[in-house]
């Protein structure tokens, strides 16, 4: 009988918490912001080949010395470039029947650069690639203060999840009460929606069209008496 008692005394506790679990109505919902892009992210490449390492890479340098020196020239603070990659890497010549051989070197290094006046962007992309730049590995765009859109897409979000919950209540045949918790996840952003991204030899005209800033909430709601 004893046994019997302490059986009960452990079970009674977890009946107790799961009695006093409100009923609530839990949804999710995104929100998202459009803006056109104040701003793009160019990456550009040099690569030179030469006969021995240190040619190679004199011929690099050379070359990417007055790609920075025409960044410079068309206003793109220091702030905004960066040398993200360099490489040196030998060639090699597989054109034979006999064992490979080292037929010279290949040199290359990467320059990331923030344009914030998208207006120049296409006369830049030119400039540069005639100073010396041969590679472009890379074009995204952005902005430079996202906060207002995040704050937008938030709103937006929080009332898609509101108008859910509503018409879950009113099918479900009950009232939508107070709001019991909200969080934030899955944030998703910028999104491409671009328009057009057109390059050519010799205008390269860009289109960065609209990107967008999607924020997920999850809103708990409770349900009213």
């Amino acid at each position: 009988m004893r046994w019997i008692s302490l059986l009960i005394f452990a079970v009674w506790p977890m009946l107790v918490v799961a009695d006093e679990q409100a009923p609530n109505i839990a949804v999710s919902a995104t929100g998202a912001a459009s803006a056109a892009p104040d701003m793009a992210t160019v990456s550009l490449g040099v690569s030179r080949d030469a006969r021995t390492a240190s040619q190679a890479m004199d011929a690099v340098a050379l070359a990417a010395e007055a790609v920075l020196a025409d960044i410079e020239t068309a206003g793109i603070a220091a702030r905004d470039v960066q040398t993200s990659s360099l490489n040196l890497n030998p060639v090699w010549d597989h054109s034979n029947s006999r064992p490979p051989q080292i037929r010279g070197y290949n040199a290359s290094t990467i320059l990331t650069v923030r344009v914030r006046e998208l207006d120049g962007l296409g006369g830049l992309l030119d400039s540069v690639v005639g100073e010396g730049a041969n590679t472009l590995n890379g074009l995204t765009f952005g902005f430079a203060d996202r906060a207002p859109l995040e704050t937008a897409a938030r709103t937006d979000a929080v009332v898609q999840a509101r108008a859910m919950a509503e018409t879950l209540a009113e099918a479900a045949g009950v009232t939508l009460g107070p709001v019991l918790n909200i969080s934030e996840g899955g944030e998703v952003g910028p999104a491409p929606m671009m328009r057009g991204t057109m390059m050519e030899a010799a205008a390269v005209p860009v289109a960065a069209g609209e990107l967008d800033v999607r924020v997920t909430v999850t809103v708990v709601f409770g349900i009213a008496d």
